[in-house]
């Protein structure tokens, strides 16, 4: 299938701005950007769609440019916000322009044949305002401006409103359009179909200024089957630094992906071509329990983000989850896949001493009473470390601590909780 055929099997073509996008395409190899604005030192899974679009059009021969908003983020864009953005000092900005473009690094080839550029667009934003007024401002209407989906929205909110700053944001990026252009050949810029105002306003000033035809493509912007935003939780953003979303978490975010949404999540981001993702929903709808589709969803992207090591390390503390190995996970993984989970601490003194399985349960409330405690026992419904424990007289100690500090207790199929020792 060819590159154009492929993002539309996907769901990946939203809108463009000429139906002969395709035929170029097929025709010969161009140059296209697409933007990434710092406004944190890490890219989060919605990330993912432009990035990895970026990367199928590299590996189909075509020359692809990310650019890093240092200069338009020092502005911030009003798509989408119901609010000005706070400005950034420039510290924070720089430490923001870094980290993004590492994270990018690690998504698109920078050293082979056909090598990727990294550009911060602060680099040609130093015109003055009136030049800025006079070879940019010039060619646009505020008339044109206003109509655009980002602005009026704004416009139409009497508590926000716009200010002059970000009512400009367009022809900023509009500008950046421009100097691709002339520098590289770019002729094509991808974005979310949240950017389609200001894709639109860039290929406008590259006509008008006598550029060459180009054109502007977007992808659906990431959401859940029942409306909410993909990489949301509610304990945060879904990240792809390790140190702020960690490759177990990652993992498992994935992995709880409905089946609903599994489908076009792997569409948009697994290179598995598209009659391979119809047999892994096939799976999924015949034996929803099996949950192929979450497990080859999970397990490409967190070996592309974090690398197959990390997968590994994932996988097995996933399945460490409802069996004995969890003794070999180590002490940072064993945290973090119970996070979750309700916990005790315990004077280590005080378990390896021993410490009574039944007044175990009673104290951490796994059971409501040491009777309980003991027919849960006998009925073959408590683990220690995952391993069933049927002796009403069972004493922990130190044989039972696990990663040098924890024991985990279990009651039934699901109901964890963790002993740290202190």
């Amino acid at each position: 299938m060819d590159l154009f055929g492929d993002l539309q099997a996907r769901g990946l073509v939203k809108q463009v701005t000429d139906e002969s996008l395709d035929a170029v395409l097929s025709q010969k190899k161009i140059t296209l950007y697409c933007g990434f604005d710092p406004t944190s030192d890490s890219l989060h899974i919605g990330s993912l769609l432009p990035l990895l679009t970026l990367r199928r059009f590299q590996q189909a021969g075509h020359r692809v440019i990310a650019v890093v908003g240092g200069a338009t983020g020092m502005i911030g864009d009003p798509s989408g916000k119901q609010s000005e953005r706070t400005l950034m000092n420039d510290t924070e900005l720089r430490k923001n322009i870094e980290g993004v473009r590492a994270t990018i690094s690690r998504f698109l080839d920078l050293q082979g044949a056909n090598p990727a550029l990294v550009l911060d667009n602060m680099a040609w934003s130093g015109m003055t305002l009136v030049e800025f007024l006079r070879d940019v401002g010039k060619h646009f209407t505020v008339n044109y401006m206003m109509a655009k989906e980002s602005v009026r929205s704004r416009l139409e909110d009497r508590e926000h409103g716009i200010s002059f700053t970000e009512f400009s944001y367009m022809l900023l990026q509009a500008h950046d359009f421009l100097h691709l252009h002339k520098k590289y050949g770019c002729t094509l810029q991808i974005g979310g179909s949240d950017q389609w105002g200001n894709i639109t306003a860039g290929t406008d000033l590259v006509r008008k200024c006598g550029g060459t035809e180009v054109y502007g493509m977007t992808f659906p912007l990431v959401t859940k089957a029942d409306g909410t935003k993909f990489g949301k939780t509610e304990s945060g953003t879904i990240w792809l630094d390790a140190a702020r979303t960690s490759p177990y978490r990652f993992y498992q975010y994935l992995l709880q992906t409905t089946d609903a949404d599994a489908g076009a999540m792997l569409g948009f981001f697994s290179f598995h071509p598209p009659e391979r993702i119809q047999q892994l929903e096939a799976a999924t709808r015949a034996t929803p329990e099996k949950r192929e589709a979450q497990i080859a969803l999970a397990g490409e992207l967190t070996g592309l983000v974090h690398g197959r090591e990390a997968l590994r390390r994932a996988e097995k503390a996933s399945l460490a989850l409802f069996g004995s190995e969890i003794r070999d996970l180590d002490a940072g993984t064993l945290g973090e896949v119970f996070a979750g989970a309700p916990s005790t601490s315990k004077p280590r003194a005080a378990v390896e001493g021993g410490w009574a399985l039944v007044d175990a349960l009673a104290e951490t409330g796994l059971c409501q009473s040491k009777g309980m405690a003991r027919k849960d026992i006998a009925g073959g419904g408590v683990y220690i470390n995952n391993e069933r424990v049927t002796d009403q007289a069972r004493v922990l100690g130190a044989c039972d601590v696990l990663a040098g500090g924890f024991i985990v207790l279990r009651k039934g199929k699901k109901t964890y909780h963790l002993v740290r020792l202190s």
